[in-house]
């Protein structure tokens, strides 16, 4: 595996090449990242994986200093497991050698709800790196995970507004045996709260199976979720139902006729915030 670390030396690498494929990640590499990168060399080659802890998607009070950066640990794992060619791993001056003037900003009705809601800024920061990343790499296919999905959508919709020529490719959430959504913030979590950790999961499948069994009450459903969670300790953001397709709220009848749903969730147990969601 090549390790670089400028946009040159990764064009280098890259020049004449038309079948890249493509995962951008923030580091601290866990199994969930290495199924996306196993993803992508069943669509693409060479593989490229990008590791940038990226500044401009992080809020004044959020934990950009404190995220981790286990670039070495990182790497063992990228040559271990063979799937990525090119890790690229630049720095702040070499990603932003000026200040980010142009910012992607999304559609208020997809990037401003939800995490855009309680995270002002956040898809902002996130539509202008993928698009810089994009830039360096010119991927023909892109691979990102469902955990995260309402990024993935916006990532979706930058791609055709702009008529970008990459195939975004959604990924399974990949989880741990109790059910909890593997992420890197997952190490922040105390010994017990890990243990709770996996009541969000339980609580999503819950509102899941009610909707299947054809309860239409979504407020309802979502009071309760929240309540059931607050109840022991957590800090609910939000547990939403939303269309599939735009995340708007559904109308009753669409939940009674099949209309594809997504159960979304954004809670704190102690420091630590987590999001997961369940497609219905």
């Amino acid at each position: 595996m090549k390790v670089v670390h400028t946009v040159e030396q990764l064009r280098d690498q890259l020049r004449g090449q038309t079948r890249v494929a493509f995962v951008p990640t923030m580091g601290n590499l866990h199994a969930g990242h290495l199924s996306l990168m196993r993803t992508a060399r069943q669509h693409g080659d060479p593989v490229v994986a990008s590791i940038f802890v990226n500044r401009l998607q992080f809020g004044p009070n959020e934990d950009f200093e404190k995220y981790p950066r286990t670039l070495d640990n990182d790497i063992a794992k990228l040559e271990q497991a063979r799937d990525v060619y090119v890790l690229f791993a630049p720095d702040e001056r070499e990603l932003y050698p000026e200040p980010q003037t142009f910012r992607v900003q999304p559609p208020a009705d997809l990037g401003d709800i939800l995490e855009g809601e309680y995270r002002p800024g956040f898809f902002q920061g996130v539509s202008t790196v993928v698009l810089k990343l994009f830039s360096c790499v010119q991927p023909r296919v892109a691979v990102f995970g469902k955990k995260d999905y309402q990024q993935l959508m916006i990532v979706r919709a930058m791609c055709r507004q702009f008529q970008l020529p990459v195939d975004v490719l959604a990924h399974e959430t990949v989880r741990a045996e109790d059910g909890l959504a593997l992420s890197s913030r997952n190490h922040y979590l105390s010994a017990p709260h890990r243990v709770q950790a996996a009541a969000l999961y339980a609580q999503l499948q819950h509102v899941r199976n009610q909707l299947l069994q054809g309860v239409s009450d979504v407020a309802a459903l979502e009071r309760q979720a929240a309540q059931t969670l607050e109840s022991t300790g957590w800090q609910v953001d939000y547990i939403a139902v939303r269309r599939q397709r735009d995340l708007l709220k559904p109308q009753a009848q669409e939940i009674t006729s099949g209309e594809p749903l997504v159960v979304l969730a954004a809670a704190k147990l102690g420091q630590t915030r987590l999001i997961d969601n369940l497609e219905v």
